[in-house]
């Protein structure tokens, strides 16, 4: 029987102890780990987030995903990669591939996943779910997600602020992902609404440097990164990290 298995590990969102101790246990046991890249010089948080978990002996593997709109060019990389990984677990490898937050939720993860489930439906895998992001900045500002029959949307800012605008009309708390290019649209969007004492700007949640910021002087914050998110609560005005409405 093959020792070969194939494990999509969801990391959280940064801190090396949101790690599920299936996780961790998982990762001990890991052959090849792989990271995804979308280009040179660009260093995995999320393989630094493992590492202090990792066997020696366990190998890197960078799996190419390029920045690219083209269909044609994203086909490819996610063959190659699902062909690179299978290639590894016949021999009976346990490959892992990293991800932060949660493998399933937009992550390039679920691409490798549904190609090696078409083309390759005998390989052993598995998914183990991480911490997500939002959920890591809710409980570091000690806010709920949603409470009793409240609805939550969790929706990326690339898709456009008329979709968010339909969200805050539709579902009584949003998550916003994905937030660091457009802070200035949506701090306007949030005043013409009346809602920016109810948002929440949380960035790198979990590392030394998070920041969580509310209100206006959250939405007008210049160093928040890639890493950043907005939490809405239309019912209740945000709080930061101590404590304090804004």
């Amino acid at each position: 029987m093959s020792l070969g298995k194939f494990y999509g590990i969801g990391v959280g969102p940064g801190d090396p102890e949101l790690l599920t101790v299936k996780a961790v246990r998982v990762l001990a046991t890991a052959g090849v780990v792989c990271v995804p890249s979308s280009g040179p010089d660009r260093e995995s948080l999320a393989l630094e987030v493992v590492r202090p978990y990792l066997p020696p002996e366990c190998r890197t593997l960078e799996l190419s995903f390029p920045m690219s709109r083209d269909p044609g060019v994203l086909a490819e990389s996610w063959r190659a990669a699902g062909e690179t990984v299978a290639a590894l677990v016949r021999e009976d490898r346990v490959v892992v591939f990293l991800t932060l937050g949660d493998p399933l939720l937009y992550s390039t993860y679920g691409y490798l996943l549904r190609y090696l489930q078409e083309h390759h439906p005998g390989l052993a895998r598995e998914t183990v779910p991480g911490v997500t992001s939002f959920g890591a900045a809710a409980a570091a500002a000690g806010t709920p997600l949603a409470e009793g029959e409240e609805s939550l949307a969790v929706l990326p800012c690339a898709a456009g602020l008329q979709q968010v605008d339909r969200a805050l009309d539709a579902f009584d708390n949003v998550v916003l992902l994905k937030v660091h290019r457009h802070l200035k649209e949506l701090a306007g969007l949030l005043e013409r609404r009346g809602l920016s004492d109810h948002a929440l700007l949380a960035s790198r949640v979990g590392r030394n440097d998070q920041l969580l910021a509310a209100g206006r002087a959250g939405l007008a914050r210049e160093d928040a990164g890639y890493m950043s998110l907005i939490l809405i609560n239309k019912r209740a005005p945000a709080r930061d990290e101590r404590g304090n409405d804004r």
